[in-house]
Order: C-alpha cells, then structure tokens, then sequence
C-alpha cells in the first residue's frame, strides 16, 4: 500500500467519523428534549395527582364528596 493510498483511507476513516459523530450529536440533542418534555408531562400529571389524592382526603365522609361518587359505569 503506498503512501497516497495510506493517506487516502485515512481522510476516508476521518470523514466517516465526522459524519457518524454528526449523527450522534443530533439523536442525543433529540433525545435530551423528548427527555425534558416527558419531565414536564411528569410533574404535570404528579400535580393532577397530588391535587385529586387532596380532594379526596379533604372530603371522605362528606355526602357527595369525591370518596362516594360512582364510576361513570355504573
């Protein structure tokens, strides 16, 4: 193998590498914003939870609190 064809496989390995490097970089910055909006739908839905475990502690034994209300299949 000569010299030009050494150094020709190595631009070759070199622009792969740029390229694949490219490549990750863009998956990790999708991946760190699919990451922050699944935070966000997190706290949101721990906040619906915490307010609606609220209500129903607030109002167990009152008539018509959340605790003696049917499911909408009954």
């Amino acid at each position: 193998m000569s010299d030009f064809d050494t150094l020709e496989d190595l631009q070759s390995r070199l622009a792969f590498q740029e390229q694949t490097l490219t490549d990750l970089n863009e998956v990790v910055a999708r991946q760190t914003e699919q990451i922050d909006r699944l935070e966000q739908q997190l706290r949101a839905l721990a906040g619906k939870y915490r307010d609606l475990r609220d209500a129903v502690e607030q109002s167990p034994g009152e008539e018509g609190g959340l605790a003696d209300e049917r499911p909408p299949h009954y």
